[in-house]
């Protein structure tokens, strides 16, 4: 059993052929997909498909490269999304400084938002990061040592790349990484940057249709493609394909509550 943590198939790059894109996926054993959201609109469009494809998850959040258009009003509904029980976590939220920084201030106030909803309706939360480690893990460790239920702030570092330094500061917050078509990179360093974390903290994830790995990279990602991100964890750490999409499907079925996966 396979399980990819992180999936935008919402968006219009499988307009055309979703139904394919799901059934290679379950081919290859993919039995749980999760939706992360990016803003409002894609919450809806995510239910829709959950409704048509159980093999759907749906998470609620505002990815950070929109928070500069977000309102209050916009919060206001993540936090009404939140409560629904179709939603199993909030995001993805978090930094990026990549593309613009103009608003840090805006995307470090909606990323504490986000942690306090995501403890206050217990549910696992997936961080976005981008050129932002050091203020992300500072802000995470700030708010939950300021919670009432630090326990319940937990959940997914997603695409994660290191460095090593940061890859124990996540591990020291409690949270799992997400290892997606990056890890799978020639000279990325992302191997090298987690090969201290314990396999029963990753899961794995594609970003689809981004960041899809070698040998198809620059291509459409897809679920599918998880596959590889396996092969290469396997290869790595010495185990079979088999035990990593075990002990990896395992966690991700922790993390997330996935009831009826086990």
């Amino acid at each position: 059993m396979k399980i990819d943590t992180h999936a935008h198939l919402y968006l219009d790059q499988f307009e055309q052929d979703l139904e394919q894109v799901i059934e290679r996926a379950s081919q290859i054993g993919i039995k749980a997909i999760l939706l992360p959201a990016i803003d409002l609109p894609s919450i809806e469009k995510a239910l829709e498909l959950r409704e048509k494809w159980p093999i759907f998850h749906v998470m609620a959040a505002i990815h950070p490269c929109e928070v500069h258009a977000a309102t209050d009003a916009d919060f206001l509904k993540i936090t009404d999304w939140a409560s629904d029980e179709r939603i199993i976590a909030i995001g993805e939220t978090g930094l990026d400084y990549y593309w613009d920084t103009t608003f840090k201030e805006k995307q470090q106030d909606f990323v504490r938002r986000h942690i306090r909803l995501a403890a206050s309706v217990n549910k696992p939360i997936v961080f976005h990061d981008r050129e932002a480690s050091e203020d992300l893990v500072r802000i995470v460790g700030e708010e939950k040592a300021l919670s009432p239920h630090p326990e319940r702030i937990r959940g997914v570092f997603h695409c994660f790349g290191g460095p090593a330094h940061i890859s124990q500061a996540v591990l020291d917050l409690g949270f799992h990484v997400g290892l997606g078509g990056t890890f799978t990179f020639k000279n990325g360093g992302v191997p090298e940057a987690v090969s201290d974390i314990p396999l029963d903290r990753i899961v794995l994830e594609t970003d689809a249709p981004y960041l899809a790995p070698a040998p198809f990279r620059g291509k459409r990602n897809e679920p599918s493609m998880l596959q590889y991100v396996a092969e290469k964890l396997a290869s790595i750490r010495g185990l079979t394909v088999s035990e990593i999409e075990s002990i990896t499907s395992r966690n991700a079925i922790e993390v997330f509550g996935l009831q009826g996966l086990e």
